[in-house]
């Protein structure tokens, strides 16, 4: 009920406040309730904590949490605001009548199996839950379930208005980020947008969300090869005026803004002032402060697989075992990085980094592989259940490949890279050319994200 996953945040907060070490948290996954079927989908996630209490003192902190939150106790194992439970306390068999963990009925819930598989696969149940069941770990029940019942789908957050995207759901659609670069030297669109036109700006924002585009990108560093660093003053003065105009157009309450920089000091003051999403180029690399910012505004990171920086990108692109599982393990290395900051994984992005640190040969490689990239086994963190973005637009070697010069040109070549990225399984696509690209990602929606029988 209400803003489910702030509420889910908002408890995970007061935890730490109390005292509760935060050491893993699962996907968020959307599921359909069980025994109780006259209500709405449930969003249901595990954490691992470490706590000094015992489990009885452990449930009444949970339930105070709970009660602070607003939850009200109408109808058993109906709608709720937030619902804290004790899944497993080390290997302890508690039968309490106030508590039981593990819970008798718990090998027959997906909603509690897939989020604990997450973070604990390879757990086993107490002996004296059951001989047979402790036998096995924690993943094989899930499977068990899972080849009759997949309707769970993974869950991120763009804007508390906008609706939850379901990643690898078929009926979805591709969400279309609109590039609006606030620079003189962009390699596509520089000086188009003039930060300092504020109405113009606002009217291409309605031409945008007209078009059908859902976020919008906001940079003010451009990140084409060799490009002039700006500080993060430098940066702001360009961007803040904007975000801040942006939340004043009617027509963009339901979009979210994400901010195309590398800098943790404009992260904080463009979320500060309504944005949403940062888009870090350089996954949290150019800025060590980046990642724990983010995190501690609550807010969704993109992380963008690069090496090097705009002056060394291009001589970084040896991948002795290929690019595939080179970028792979960095991106997924940089995930881990962030987990570890707090940053939820719910509210993490991946994106491939076509054009960056990457060949020709190898930016295909890229578009052609996308389903693989995010099924590459033995990484640190698993990418599989993560959005993606893919950000093909006007880039150099779509040029090269048409012959077409002049980037602003380059829609053509633009469209079959997004058709690509969407049958690969990307959520998002970062474009220029909105009205265009949004109907080719309804035409590729239709292709490839119908409803499929297995």
């Amino acid at each position: 009920m209400g803003d489910r996953v702030g509420t889910i945040e908002a408890a995970l907060t007061r935890m730490q406040q109390e005292g509760l070490k935060l050491l893993k948290l699962s996907h968020l996954y959307e599921t359909k309730p069980m025994y109780y079927d006259d209500q709405d989908a449930f969003l249901n996630g595990a954490c691992q904590i470490e706590t000094t209490l015992e489990p009885l003192p452990l449930l009444d902190l949970l339930q105070a949490i709970e009660n602070d939150l607003g939850r009200k106790r109408v109808v058993d194992k109906g709608p709720r605001t937030i619902d804290l439970d004790i899944i497993l306390f080390n290997q302890e068999h508690i039968k309490h009548p106030r508590l039981e963990v593990p819970h008798r009925l718990m090998l027959e819930r997906e909603f509690v199996l897939r989020p604990l598989a997450d973070i604990l696969p390879d757990a086993h149940l107490p002996s004296s839950f059951s001989p047979a069941a402790s036998s096995r770990p924690i993943r094989h029940f899930l499977q068990a379930i899972s080849e009759q019942d997949t309707s769970m789908s993974p869950v991120f957050v763009l804007h508390p208005q906008s609706p939850l995207i379901r990643t690898r759901d078929a009926t979805r659609k591709t969400h279309v980020m609109a590039i609006m670069n606030l620079t003189p030297d962009s390699f596509s669109d520089g000086g188009l947008h003039a930060a300092k036109d504020i109405e113009t700006l606002k009217s291409t924002v309605r031409s945008f969300v007209a078009s059908g585009a859902t976020i919008l990108d906001i940079g003010g560093q451009s990140t084409r090869p060799r490009a002039e660093f700006l500080g993060p003053e430098e940066e702001l003065k360009r961007i803040l005026p904007i975000v801040r105009a942006i939340r004043e157009v009617k027509e963009a309450d339901g979009i979210a803004i994400s901010i195309d920089t590398f800098h943790s000091d404009v992260a904080r003051e463009t979320i500060l002032a309504g944005a949403d999403i940062i888009n870090d180029v350089s996954a949290g690399l150019l800025d060590e402060r980046m990642l724990p910012t983010v995190a501690s505004l609550g807010k969704s990171i993109v992380l963008m697989h690069m090496r090097g920086d705009f002056h060394t990108m291009t001589k970084l692109t040896d991948y002795p075992e290929g690019v595939i599982k080179g970028v792979a393990h960095e991106l997924s290395g940089r995930v881990e990085v962030a987990l570890a900051a707090g940053i939820p994984p719910w509210r993490i992005i991946l994106d491939p980094g076509l054009g960056f640190a990457k060949d020709q040969e190898q930016n295909l490689e890229v578009l052609r592989s996308v389903a693989e990239l995010r099924d590459y086994p033995d990484v640190p963190v698993p990418l599989k259940d993560f959005p993606w973005l893919m950000g093909p637009s006007r880039k150099g070697f779509v040029g090269k490949i048409t012959g077409v010069k002049e980037p602003s040109d380059r829609s053509y070549g633009t469209a079959a890279a997004v058709t690509a990225s969407i049958e690969g399984g990307a959520e998002i696509i970062r474009i220029h050319d909105v009205e265009e690209m949004v109907q080719v990602t309804k035409m590729a929606d239709a292709i490839y994200r119908r409803p499929r029988l297995c």
